[in-house]
C-alpha cells in the first residue's frame, strides 16, 4: 500500500473489529428476521405458526453446520491479523465479495414474484441462522474484553 495512504487508513484494535463483526452478523440477521415475520404476518396464512417454527428450525440447522463454521473462521482471521489493521478488513476480500453476492440474491429473492409466506421463510431461517451464530463472534469479543480488562493496570 502506498505511503501516503497508509497515513489515511482507518485502524482498530482486535477488539473492535471483533465486535463490528458481532454487531454486523447480529443487525443483518435481526433486520432479515424482521422482514421475514412481517411478511409471514401479511401472507395471512393459517399454518402461520408451523412456518415460523420450520423457518427458525431451518436456520437453527444452517447456524450449526454452516454459520458458526464461519463466525469461528471470522474470529481466527481477526487474531491472526493482531491490532492496527484496517477496520474493513474483518472480513477477507474473498467474504465481502460474498456479502455482495447475497444482498444481490436478495434483491433478486424480493423481485422473483415469490409468495409472501415463501419469501418470509426464507428470510426467516436466515436471520436466524445469522443472530445464532453472531454468538460466536459475541463470545470472542467478550472473551478479548476481558482479557483488556485484566492486563491494563
Amino acid at each position: 500500500m502506498p505511503q501516503w495512504l497508509t497515513r489515511f487508513k482507518p485502524e482498530a484494535a482486535q477488539r473492535a473489529h471483533l465486535l463490528l463483526a458481532a454487531v454486523m452478523w447480529a443487525t443483518i440477521g435481526t433486520m432479515l428476521s424482521f422482514f421475514g415475520v412481517r411478511w409471514l404476518l401479511h401472507a395471512d396464512s393459517p399454518l402461520l405458526i408451523w412456518l415460523i417454527i420450520a423457518a427458525v428450525l431451518l436456520g437453527a440447522v444452517k447456524a450449526v453446520f454452516v454459520l458458526r463454521r464461519a463466525a469461528r473462521r471470522v474470529v481466527s482471521r481477526i487474531q491472526m491479523r493482531g491490532d492496527h489493521r484496517c477496520v474493513g478488513g474483518f472480513l477477507s476480500w474473498r467474504t465481502w465479495i460474498a456479502v455482495v453476492i447475497m444482498m444481490g440474491a436478495g434483491w433478486v429473492l424480493r423481485h422473483a414474484g415469490l409468495p409472501l409466506s415463501v419469501l418470509g421463510v426464507i428470510y426467516l431461517a436466515i436471520g436466524a441462522a445469522l443472530l445464532l451464530a453472531s454468538s460466536v463472534l459475541w463470545r470472542a469479543w467478550w472473551r478479548h474484553t476481558g482479557e483488556a480488562r485484566t492486563a491494563s493496570p
